[in-house]
């Protein structure tokens, strides 16, 4: 199961650079985003709850999918941008295996335990 569910974000990874190659930037503001995303963990400094509902937030491909729709729908070539790389971020992360976050441990994902202390 775990090779077909990293073969999948594989895939949503693919989608979205190519929805990013649609986009009339350029490849640097790709590149200079899409580790950006990962500042959404600065809410880890306040409590374990704050940063998971961020974290969240910025790796979720549902709301990544929602801002690149809205971008096509309304004409904003930005929100095609954000869409695109949130997506392809969340899905690489995912790869990785950093899932989305419960509120009790930045190591606790919905992909399973993360970490030196998976067990």
């Amino acid at each position: 199961m775990k090779a077909q569910l990293k073969f999948e974000y594989v895939a949503l990874l693919v989608l979205g650079i190519l929805a990013f190659r649609e986009t009339e930037f350029s490849w640097w503001w790709f590149a200079g985003l899409f580790l950006a995303l990962d500042i959404s963990m600065l809410g880890y400094i306040f409590n374990n709850k704050i940063g998971a509902f961020y974290y969240n937030l910025f790796h979720n491909l549902g709301i990544a999918i929602t801002i690149y729709i809205a971008g096509a729908l309304f004409s904003i070539p930005y929100l095609n941008m954000i869409g695109a790389i949130l997506l392809a971020h969340s899905a690489f992360d995912r790869i990785l295996g950093y899932g989305l976050k419960y509120p009790d441990s930045f190591q606790h994902t919905h992909l399973g335990k993360i970490g030196k202390n998976k067990n």
